[in-house]
């Protein structure tokens, strides 16, 4: 309970002679420093019968702790009544908590005060002890009416907190709903389905590792999860499993080399196998039994955060819902497992854009399909009237369906007791589940049903849900399921969705950037490859689980696991990449080619290491300059470990180095990997040069041929002369001399092969 002021006799005169001292002195009186109202914890543990009839006596046990620092003269716990009878759902939720009035001022639960409904305890309270007690009250004692009804009863504590107190004061109290079951029979049976949530944060980073043991930890016997799947031994449930949560249990299981936990100080082995197998084992029996599965979307995602992020990442929600359409329940059996595509929304996530897009629209979607909203979604004068079938066509104008089919769990079978903090005391929950239905099968003749849906984040240890599970066996309840209950409807009301705002959503802002990156980073894997279903399961799924609705309180956790998922996808990205053995020295990883004219080609190689063929190509950007031009390369498939050279066409207007970046691409245009850099050098000529050139070019042929024009004029004026003419450019041979006759060699080898 919360702690509140007491105005105490004694505080008070002491306050009146403050004041009365500042007006005879004729100075301002000082304000008295505030009194700590003494409240101590009253605490049910036991209240029996749940739904007592008339003149069957009720049984109260429970315990009293000193939360204050003062010691209590002569303490009792008294049992106490609120006589007023309440009849419907209404008068429940109007009963107030009173959270504004001194405790030792509240009188709407009047004390009874014979012996056997009041208990004397035989030494003072002591700051921080605590007492048992137990209190039996007879049916007269009430003073009620044998009339079906809820009744408000509870337990006050009362004691001297000081010497000089001239008596007890009421120090604390605890409330709860005592139906009462009349001596006329109920008039109708209440059909009602329990769904349990059996849901947990993802842990698995891949393959055999897991970020804890935490999953294991929970299947366990003792923990939530395994308190839960408890229930369906006995009772009919109607099970909310995220299919994610039952792959990372199967990894668990079908390791044959166990599974590792990562942790700060390296891995270390797992524990959980036989606990987990057990855990699932004992889930397919109950499937077995009959108990209805629904499955959520896959990993459970953040619908309206995703939605609201938009772009690619709110595809994710119907992903995820066609996942778990074509999950198998049961691999390996003969028998698929059969179940119903659910979804599982409330408050600010379930208005009608987050219904809309949700609901419909994904592969494989069918009428059967199934969505679940708690009725504390709606204000209180906006809320569907539960008394006789929770299926409602919920209006969705901004989806491709006017309308969708929704189950509306009533939240008030969750909710717990009249006072505050009570929402998740297994007593207060048991008792408030009982009253609610107990006037509803006094409520009319028609068949009525209900459906009871934890909210989310709700009795994270399962105590809360095993309690109201245990008033499945009350005499005017009939356990079934949520599908018998949509069966049954047939003609659904029509009622407009719920208007409440987002508030704490799931995903923080930070959590929506990482899987942002994980998607991109996904689905240029996926368009990488030349088939793209041939995308490894995991890696679709981990981006599902990065979006999931359990990461809320573990924003740590969620970072870590979605930069894991992160880097191990650009790992295998990494894995395509450009090749070349041209690379310029002492600048690691830059290619370098040449250039000469002004147009020309240079290889570049691409390398697939991955084991799966690819699509890609490659786009040259320059860096620093403009005129280059690059011929557009059409992508070419490269089998797995295979590689594939692309002649890269490039033309540029200016002599000197191109600094480009050459980037493969996806067959849309997605960048694969890092780009690599890439030094052009172009050896050509420009314009003006050209111009030097053919010059230089025109004036030699012309100077040649003017030459030769004139040599030829000359010769066709001019006569043959008598005697031989000098000619500079054709001198007469050298006259050998006397000797020539016997030089026959030296005239036979001129202009011969050797000469």
């Amino acid at each position: 309970m919360l702690r509140r002021r007491l105005r105490l006799s004694a505080a008070a005169v002491v306050g009146l002679l403050i004041a009365a001292s500042a007006a005879v002195l004729g100075t301002e009186p000082t304000s008295a420093a505030p009194v700590e109202d003494p409240v101590v914890d009253v605490t049910i543990d036991s209240f029996t019968p749940v739904a007592p009839k008339p003149g069957e006596l009720v049984q109260i046990k429970g315990r009293v702790t000193n939360t204050t620092d003062l010691t209590f003269r002569d303490p009792q716990a008294l049992a106490c009544i609120d006589r007023q009878r309440l009849s419907t759902g209404a008068d429940i939720a109007a009963v107030s908590a009173e959270q504004d009035v001194p405790m030792n001022d509240r009188v709407s639960c009047q004390r009874l005060t014979r012996f056997e409904t009041f208990q004397q305890f035989g030494a003072p309270l002591a700051p921080k002890a605590t007492v048992q007690f137990t209190l039996t009250v007879p049916w007269a004692e009430w003073q009620i009416s044998k009339a079906t009804g809820v009744y408000v009863v509870g337990v006050v504590f009362r004691g001297q907190p000081e010497e000089n107190n001239p008596g007890r004061i009421t120090a604390g109290r605890v409330r709860t709903l005592m139906p009462v079951i009349g001596s006329e029979p109920l008039t109708r049976k209440v059909n009602t389905a329990l769904v349990v949530p059996l849901r947990h944060r993802p842990t698995q980073l891949g393959g055999r590792t897991f970020a804890n043991d935490s999953l294991a930890q929970s299947m366990a016997p003792n923990g939530p999860l395994g308190r839960l799947l408890a229930l369906g031994r006995t009772r009919k449930v109607t099970w909310l499993v995220d299919p994610a949560m039952l792959d990372e249990a199967r990894r668990i299981k079908d390791g044959k080399d166990g599974y590792v936990v990562v942790g700060d100080g390296g891995q270390t082995p797992g524990t959980g196998q036989k606990v987990v197998t057990d855990w699932l084992n004992e889930f397919d029996k109950s499937r077995d039994q009959g108990n209805q599965v629904v499955l959520l979307p896959y990993g459970d995602p953040d619908v309206a955060g995703l939605i609201d992020a938009g772009g690619p990442v709110s595809k994710l929600v119907g992903d995820a819902r066609a996942t778990s359409e074509e999950y198998l329940l049961a691999p390996g059996s003969s028998v698929p497992g059969t179940f119903t595509n659910g979804l599982w929304l409330e408050n600010g996530a379930a208005r009608s854009r987050y219904l809309a897009a949700a609901s419909s629209g994904f592969r494989g979607s069918t009428a059967a399909d199934l969505n679940l909203v708690g009725s504390s979604s709606w204000s209180p004068a906006e809320r569907p009237a539960l008394n006789s079938s929770p299926v409602y066509n919920v209006l969705t104008p901004e989806g491709p369906k006017p309308e969708v089919r929704t189950v509306i769990a009533n939240s008030a079978l969750t909710t717990g007791g009249p006072d505050l903090d009570t929402a998740e005391n297994p007593l207060q929950v048991r008792q408030r589940f009982a009253a609610e239905t107990a006037l509803l099968a006094a409520g009319g003749s028609r068949p009525v049903s209900v459906v009871a849906l934890p909210p989310r984040g709700w009795d994270t240890e399962g105590n809360a849900t095993a309690a109201i599970a245990g008033d499945l066996s009350l005499p005017w309840i009939t356990p079934t399921d949520v599908g018998q209950i949509v069966a049954s409807a047939r003609q659904p009301q029509t009622t407009r969705a719920p208007n409440a705002g987002r508030a704490n959503p799931a995903l923080t802002a930070a959590q929506v950037d990482a899987v942002k990156r994980l998607d991109d980073a996904t689905q240029t894997f996926r368009n990488l490859l030349t088939v793209s279903e041939n995308l490894d399961e995991n890696i679709e799924r981990a981006l599902l689980r990065s979006a999931s609705n359990s990461w809320r309180g573990y924003a740590d956790e969620a970072q870590r696991f979605t930069a894991i998922e992160t880097g191990s996808v650009n790992q295998q990205l990494g894995k395509v990449r450009l090749v070349n053995s041209n690379v310029e020295e002492g600048r690691q990883g830059v290619i370098k080619v040449n250039l000469a004219g002004s147009k020309g080609t240079f290889p570049l190689t691409v390398s697939n290491e991955l084991n799966e063929s690819i699509r890609v190509g490659i786009q040259v950007t320059p860096a620093n300059r403009t005129d280059l031009r690059i011929k557009p390369l059409q992508t070419k498939v490269l089998p797995p470990r295979g590689k594939a050279t692309y002649l890269i066409e490039a033309s540029a207007e200016q002599n000197g180095l191109i600094r480009a970046n050459a980037q493969v691409i996806t067959a849309s245009g997605r960048p694969v990997g890092r780009s690599q850099e890439l030094v052009i050098e172009a050896a050509q000529y420009g314009s003006v040069g050209w111009i030097l050139v053919g010059a230089a070019c025109a004036l030699l042929f012309g100077t040649s041929f003017v030459r030769i024009y004139r040599r030829i004029r000359t010769e066709r004026r001019s006569p043959a002369p008598a005697e031989p003419v000098t000619d500079p450019l054709h001198p007469a041979p050298i006259d050998p001399g006397p000797d020539a006759s016997t030089d026959v060699s030296l005239k036979e080898g001129v202009g011969s092969k050797d000469g």
